[in-house]
């Protein structure tokens, strides 16, 4: 007869394999920041957190050298000997409702119309080009073509696109829309991308609402807009890709990586490359909520200019973490910011609104687009901020709300123990304002509660 294990045996043995397992897992984890591979999935905290925790300090003045000289706007994404485009795209109107792309085609064309590829199509799509008023010294200068994905985009027009990273099954691959606003006359390239993190839903409303309001024919300059990078993970309601990895720590990518850095390199080489300035839409994450505000490395010049186009919007200085496509698409010249508006798994009307207003306010600050529009107050830059976390676990509830400004010392909200009724004050660290929070929920300790800005000058005054 077999002799009965004692319970404090198996549990002593099964701490004991956890140890050894966290302790394996610790030195994978070391292997891998020695050797730069990834080893296993990285799910960050949260990247509004740990963005702005591992974010170098601001610097008095700017030690970063200039970026590389850009191509200029009218050469980016032409069509060239080297780069044909396969088709010219249908002008259509973005406010219709359309047939979704498909893989077999790039464009949505009405049935009704030729091929792309007869260049009687071509002329016809090009009519409204055909009048153009005498030249004199008022009249803006003419825009070219935009060739994107293969597909030529004449002045004037707008069409949807259609982006494959080429990561499905090829019977299953489902295609990204891609909109795209080339106007009539020259100017920069602006993209826009929302959803690289699947379960943020503000920005896919944020990109809609910008883009179907702008009008060709009075546009002067692109606006490229991605609403959802992240298809696999919109669809899922997840925040990563199926391989539980975090898409915005993979760019610039790689065309042999993993999932990841295969989605990153396609939507980076394909699309990214052909911006001159990028605005990358996102919300905060588990359980957290931003104050619309712009994520920017104040320390480049560039990128400190750039902020001042978004009228009232706040902006927290950050340098970013590697991976970032912020990151990645700074270091190839390309004018980055990041805006922050509200939280994920939610659609927040006073959010999106928030950041229509400011992407049409940079894009008539950049003469884009020229329209009565109301300049508000220029909002304070928080170069400084910091995040207050919780001492100890329980239920969090919080007295204040989100945008409220408090002083130094001021209770926040506290912490109740469900078990032994003991409550737990959380008081701020600083004067300012709260730029971020969490929502109320079970907290454990150490968890990051209020994101408290603090105020200092613009750049430049």
């Amino acid at each position: 007869m077999r002799t009965p294990i004692p319970l404090y045996c198996l549990l002593s043995g099964t701490l004991l394999v956890s140890l050894t397992t966290a302790t394996q897992a610790d030195e994978n984890q070391a292997q891998k920041t020695k050797t730069g591979t990834v080893l296993v999935a990285e799910l960050a905290e949260d990247e509004s957190v740990e963005d702005i925790e591992q974010s170098e300090p601001r610097k008095a003045q700017s030690t970063k050298e200039a970026p590389e000289p850009k191509p200029s706007v009218n050469n980016r994404g032409q069509d060239t000997p080297d780069n044909p485009a396969k088709k010219v795209a249908p002008n259509i109107d973005l406010k219709e409702v359309a047939p979704p792309p498909t893989a077999e085609s790039q464009v949505t064309t009405p049935a009704s119309s030729a091929p792309a590829s007869d260049p009687e199509t071509a002329e016809k799509v090009a009519e409204p080009e055909a009048e153009t008023p005498p030249a004199d010294e008022t009249t803006p200068e003419p825009a070219n073509s935009l060739t994107l994905l293969d597909t030529e985009v004449l002045p004037g027009t707008s069409t949807r696109l259609a982006w494959s990273p080429g990561i499905q099954i090829a019977g299953l691959s489902q295609p990204t829309p891609v909109l795209v606003v080339n106007g009539a006359h020259a100017g920069p390239t602006l993209c826009l991308t929302g959803a690289v993190h699947g379960d943020e839903l503000n920005g896919i409303e944020i990109i809609r609402r910008a883009m179907y309001d702008l009008e060709p024919d009075k546009l002067s300059g692109r606006v490229v807009g991605v609403p959802i990078v992240n298809l696999p993970g919109f669809q899922q309601a997840s925040r990563y890709l199926p391989d539980r990895r975090d898409l915005n720590r993979h760019f610039p990518g790689s065309p042999d990586g993993s999932l990841a850095d295969r989605i990153a390199y396609s939507l980076f080489e394909n699309i990214i490359r052909h911006c001159d300035m990028l605005v990358d839409i996102h919300t905060g994450s588990l359980k957290r909520t931003n104050l619309p505000q712009l994520r920017a490395d104040m320390n480049n010049a560039a990128v400190a200019e750039f902020t001042r186009g978004f009228d009232r919007m706040a902006v927290v200085h950050s340098t970013g973490s590697p991976g970032m496509l912020r990151n990645a698409a700074v270091d190839a010249g390309i004018t980055t910011v990041t805006l922050e508006a509200g939280e994920s798994h939610r659609i927040q009307e006073h959010q999106i609104e928030a950041g229509v207003n400011s992407l049409n306010s940079l894009m008539e600050k950049q003469g884009m687009i020229s329209r009565m529009f109301v300049w508000g107050d220029p909002e304070p830059v928080y170069y400084d901020s910091d995040w207050i976390r919780t001492e100890y676990g329980g239920i969090l509830f919080s007295s204040v709300e989100l945008g409220d400004r408090v002083t130094q010392g001021e209770v926040l909200g506290y912490v109740a123990d469900p078990i032994t009724n003991a409550q737990y004050p959380i008081r701020s660290s600083s004067d300012g304002r709260i730029i971020g929070m969490a929502v109320d929920q079970v907290v454990m300790a150490g968890f990051a509660a209020y994101h408290i800005g603090t105020e200092a000058e613009v750049p430049g005054e």
